[in-house]
């Protein structure tokens, strides 16, 4: 059985252990990392990215919602979106995200649905025609350069009252400097980009109502618990 899963794994680890091209633009270098491994990328991913359901629960998405995904890569969060909020019941979920070889999976899942729209743009200026209730990013803020553009976005977007998410890998406060740093050299080889600033950047863009610091074990690493976090917070209403 292991040895069956490892041979199913081999192509997404030889990509991670290759680490995400140096050259080219951030959409070039996302379509040269994750292209050879995107058949396996959801089975694979499904035992490292924690929290995802979670994060979707905690959103307290409502009846009638309009709920955008930045980040959406395989569009693997249907299915969580689905189980804690009916997606028919929804107005609309719009997808996004700028790597072709994983949208082209986000598709195939989206085309059961009458109402989610996949689109192919860069997160730090896509606007959806109208104010959207829910905003989230699934392990992708991380691997957006201009991270900071994309929260700003994101709020923009957002409706008075209406929740932004985030889970991603992050580096804890409580953490040990040696360890903060392996982590922060260890991703970066693959093009995630951890950084201390991103909890105080979404404290200042939004009211937290929830946040949650874990760790998660990492495949074929035994022993290895890799922190990540989750946050929901809430746009708050602009005083008049």
């Amino acid at each position: 059985m292991f040895l069956a899963e490892f041979a199913a794994d081999a192509r997404v680890l030889w990509r991670l252990l290759c680490g995400q091209p140096r050259s080219g633009s951030h959409g070039e270098r996302l379509e040269g990392f994750y292209a050879p491994q995107a058949e396996r990328y959801d089975t694979f991913r499904a035992r490292l990215l924690h929290g995802r359901g979670d994060l979707i629960a905690a959103l307290e998405i409502p009846v009638g919602a309009r709920v955008v995904e930045l980040g959406c890569g395989t569009g693997s969060n249907l299915e969580a979106i689905d189980q804690a909020r009916p997606i028919a019941t929804l107005a609309d979920v719009q997808l996004v995200d700028l790597c072709p070889p994983l949208l082209a999976l986000a598709r195939r899942r989206a085309a059961q649905y009458g109402n989610v729209e996949v689109i192919e743009a860069d997160a730090t200026t896509w606007r959806p025609p109208h104010p959207v209730d829910r905003v989230f990013l699934s392990y992708a803020l991380t691997m957006m350069p201009d991270w900071r553009a994309v929260l700003a976005n994101a709020r923009a977007m957002l409706a008075p009252g209406g929740r932004l998410g985030v889970v991603d890998f992050h580096l804890p406060q409580g953490g040990s400097r040696l360890g903060n740093r392996f982590w922060k050299t260890w991703f970066a080889h693959d093009g995630v980009h951890l950084s201390e600033a991103h909890g105080a950047a979404l404290r200042s863009l939004f009211i937290e109502a929830t946040l949650q610091e874990c760790r998660a074990p990492v495949p074929y690493l035994p022993g290895l618990r890799a922190p990540y976090y989750l946050f929901v917070g809430v746009k708050p209403f602009e005083r008049l």
